[in-house]
Protein backbone atom coordinates (compact mmCIF):
# COMPACT_ATOMS: atom_id res chain seq x y z
CA UNK A 1 0.00 0.00 0.00
CA UNK A 2 1.08 3.49 -0.72
CA UNK A 3 2.22 5.77 1.94
CA UNK A 4 -0.45 8.02 3.23
CA UNK A 5 -0.37 11.13 1.62
CA UNK A 6 -2.93 13.90 3.36
CA UNK A 7 -2.69 16.26 0.91
CA UNK A 8 -4.57 18.03 0.50
CA UNK A 9 -5.77 17.86 3.73
CA UNK A 10 -8.94 15.54 4.12
CA UNK A 11 -11.99 18.04 5.62
CA UNK A 12 -14.26 16.11 7.14
CA UNK A 13 -18.36 17.24 7.33
CA UNK A 14 -21.07 15.82 9.41
CA UNK A 15 -24.31 17.21 9.98
CA UNK A 16 -23.14 18.87 12.84
CA UNK A 17 -19.64 19.29 12.72
CA UNK A 18 -16.21 20.36 10.46
CA UNK A 19 -13.42 17.87 11.39
CA UNK A 20 -10.23 20.36 9.86
CA UNK A 21 -6.43 20.66 10.19
CA UNK A 22 -5.55 21.83 13.10
CA UNK A 23 -3.67 25.48 12.59
CA UNK A 24 -1.42 28.43 14.44
CA UNK A 25 -4.30 30.21 15.46
CA UNK A 26 -6.07 27.50 17.48
CA UNK A 27 -3.39 27.81 20.01
CA UNK A 28 -6.24 29.18 22.36
CA UNK A 29 -8.21 26.60 21.78
CA UNK A 30 -6.23 23.07 22.01
CA UNK A 31 -4.45 25.20 25.08
CA UNK A 32 -7.69 24.97 26.98
CA UNK A 33 -8.10 21.38 25.66
CA UNK A 34 -4.64 19.98 26.71
CA UNK A 35 -4.83 21.26 30.06
CA UNK A 36 -8.31 20.37 31.30
CA UNK A 37 -7.63 18.27 34.29
CA UNK A 38 -10.85 16.02 33.41
CA UNK A 39 -9.53 15.28 29.45
CA UNK A 40 -6.27 14.87 30.64
CA UNK A 41 -7.36 12.41 33.40
CA UNK A 42 -7.68 9.00 31.11
CA UNK A 43 -4.81 10.47 28.88
CA UNK A 44 -1.56 10.17 30.95
CA UNK A 45 -0.06 12.94 28.74
CA UNK A 46 1.71 16.09 30.97
CA UNK A 47 -0.67 18.62 30.83
CA UNK A 48 0.03 22.04 28.19
CA UNK A 49 1.03 24.39 30.71
CA UNK A 50 1.35 27.63 28.13
CA UNK A 51 -0.17 28.34 25.00
CA UNK A 52 3.21 28.01 23.62
CA UNK A 53 3.01 24.37 24.50
CA UNK A 54 0.02 24.13 22.20
CA UNK A 55 1.57 26.01 19.77
CA UNK A 56 4.72 23.74 19.76
CA UNK A 57 1.70 20.61 19.70
CA UNK A 58 0.04 22.49 16.58
CA UNK A 59 3.31 22.33 14.83
CA UNK A 60 4.33 18.71 15.76
CA UNK A 61 1.02 17.95 14.24
CA UNK A 62 1.80 19.44 11.38
CA UNK A 63 5.20 17.60 10.66
CA UNK A 64 3.33 14.80 11.38
CA UNK A 65 0.46 15.47 8.59
CA UNK A 66 3.41 16.11 6.34
CA UNK A 67 5.15 13.31 7.12
CA UNK A 68 1.96 10.97 6.52
CA UNK A 69 2.46 9.44 9.69
CA UNK A 70 -0.76 10.22 11.15
CA UNK A 71 -3.83 12.47 10.18
CA UNK A 72 -5.15 14.78 13.02
CA UNK A 73 -8.44 16.68 13.08
CA UNK A 74 -10.03 19.59 14.90
CA UNK A 75 -13.72 19.19 15.74
CA UNK A 76 -15.31 22.02 15.28
CA UNK A 77 -19.08 22.77 15.29
CA UNK A 78 -20.18 24.19 11.91
CA UNK A 79 -21.40 27.67 12.68
CA UNK A 80 -18.24 28.31 15.20
CA UNK A 81 -14.24 27.85 14.04
CA UNK A 82 -13.35 27.11 17.74
CA UNK A 83 -12.08 23.45 18.21
CA UNK A 84 -13.66 21.47 20.95
CA UNK A 85 -12.43 18.51 20.24
CA UNK A 86 -9.62 16.30 18.25
CA UNK A 87 -9.76 13.18 16.84
CA UNK A 88 -6.40 11.05 14.70
CA UNK A 89 -4.96 8.28 13.21
CA UNK A 90 -1.42 7.45 14.21
CA UNK A 91 0.84 4.03 15.15
CA UNK A 92 0.18 2.98 11.41
CA UNK A 93 2.28 -0.73 11.36
CA UNK A 94 4.78 -1.29 8.79
CA UNK A 95 2.10 -2.28 6.01
CA UNK A 96 0.00 0.87 6.50
CA UNK A 97 -3.20 -1.72 6.90
CA UNK A 98 -3.51 -0.56 10.74
CA UNK A 99 -3.43 2.47 12.85
CA UNK A 100 -4.20 3.73 16.60
CA UNK A 101 -7.47 6.31 16.91
CA UNK A 102 -7.80 9.06 19.70
CA UNK A 103 -9.98 11.31 20.37
CA UNK A 104 -10.73 13.97 23.21
CA UNK A 105 -13.55 16.81 23.73
CA UNK A 106 -14.17 19.70 26.24
CA UNK A 107 -16.21 18.21 28.70
CA UNK A 108 -19.27 20.81 27.87
CA UNK A 109 -19.62 19.20 24.96
CA UNK A 110 -19.62 15.25 25.94
CA UNK A 111 -22.79 13.80 26.44
CA UNK A 112 -24.23 15.61 23.68
CA UNK A 113 -23.05 12.93 20.60
CA UNK A 114 -20.50 14.81 19.13
CA UNK A 115 -17.99 12.14 19.92
CA UNK A 116 -19.99 9.37 18.00
CA UNK A 117 -20.92 11.55 14.89
CA UNK A 118 -16.94 12.52 15.12
CA UNK A 119 -15.67 8.85 15.41
CA UNK A 120 -18.47 7.86 12.78
CA UNK A 121 -17.00 9.76 10.08
CA UNK A 122 -13.20 9.12 10.96
CA UNK A 123 -14.06 5.44 10.76
CA UNK A 124 -15.92 5.48 7.33
CA UNK A 125 -12.68 7.49 6.75
CA UNK A 126 -10.28 5.15 7.54
CA UNK A 127 -11.72 1.92 5.86
CA UNK A 128 -12.71 3.96 2.86
CA UNK A 129 -10.48 6.31 2.28
CA UNK A 130 -7.51 5.05 3.55
CA UNK A 131 -8.43 1.57 3.17
CA UNK A 132 -7.17 0.39 6.92
CA UNK A 133 -7.84 -2.84 7.79
CA UNK A 134 -8.03 -2.13 11.26
CA UNK A 135 -8.54 0.23 14.01
CA UNK A 136 -6.89 0.17 17.23
CA UNK A 137 -7.91 2.20 20.30
CA UNK A 138 -6.88 2.03 23.53
CA UNK A 139 -8.77 3.14 26.55
CA UNK A 140 -8.46 3.26 30.71
CA UNK A 141 -9.79 0.28 32.53
CA UNK A 142 -11.54 2.81 33.99
CA UNK A 143 -12.73 5.24 31.43
CA UNK A 144 -16.51 3.61 30.97
CA UNK A 145 -17.73 6.74 28.36
CA UNK A 146 -15.13 5.59 25.82
CA UNK A 147 -15.58 2.21 26.26
CA UNK A 148 -19.33 2.58 25.62
CA UNK A 149 -18.38 4.87 23.08
CA UNK A 150 -16.03 2.02 21.11
CA UNK A 151 -18.67 -0.21 22.22
CA UNK A 152 -21.00 1.65 20.33
CA UNK A 153 -19.19 1.29 16.97
CA UNK A 154 -18.88 -2.36 16.83
CA UNK A 155 -15.26 -2.37 18.37
CA UNK A 156 -14.48 -5.40 20.32
CA UNK A 157 -11.86 -6.15 23.24
CA UNK A 158 -8.77 -7.51 21.17
CA UNK A 159 -7.66 -10.64 23.53
CA UNK A 160 -4.20 -11.17 21.24
CA UNK A 161 -3.36 -7.47 22.13
CA UNK A 162 -4.51 -7.30 25.67
CA UNK A 163 -2.09 -10.70 26.43
CA UNK A 164 0.78 -9.83 24.57
CA UNK A 165 3.14 -8.29 26.95
CA UNK A 166 5.86 -8.04 24.86
CA UNK A 167 3.90 -5.42 22.69
CA UNK A 168 2.22 -3.74 25.44
CA UNK A 169 3.16 -4.54 28.69
CA UNK A 170 3.34 -1.37 30.54
CA UNK A 171 0.11 -0.60 29.81
CA UNK A 172 -1.42 -2.63 32.65
CA UNK A 173 -4.30 -0.51 33.51
CA UNK A 174 -5.72 0.00 29.43
CA UNK A 175 -7.74 -2.25 27.63
CA UNK A 176 -6.83 -2.72 23.57
CA UNK A 177 -10.28 -2.36 21.25
CA UNK A 178 -10.13 -3.49 17.61
CA UNK A 179 -12.25 -2.93 14.55
CA UNK A 180 -11.84 -4.76 11.56
CA UNK A 181 -12.79 -3.75 8.17
CA UNK A 182 -15.02 -6.58 7.49
CA UNK A 183 -16.98 -6.03 10.79
CA UNK A 184 -17.48 -2.74 9.69
CA UNK A 185 -18.57 -3.51 6.26
CA UNK A 186 -21.36 -5.93 7.50
CA UNK A 187 -22.47 -3.69 9.90
CA UNK A 188 -22.88 -1.46 6.61
CA UNK A 189 -24.34 -4.33 4.62
CA UNK A 190 -27.17 -4.84 7.73
CA UNK A 191 -28.23 -1.20 8.18
CA UNK A 192 -26.88 -1.22 11.72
Amino acid sequence: MPEFQFSPFPVLTTERLTLRRPEPGDDRDIFRLRSDESVNQFLGRKMAETREDARQFIAAIAKTIENGEGVYWAITLKNDDRVIGTICYFDFSNEKERAEIGYELLPEFQGKGIMQEALSEVIRFGFEEMNLQTILAFTRIDHVKSAQLLERNNFRIDADMNTNEEFYGDLANMVVYALKKDNYASRLDTGI
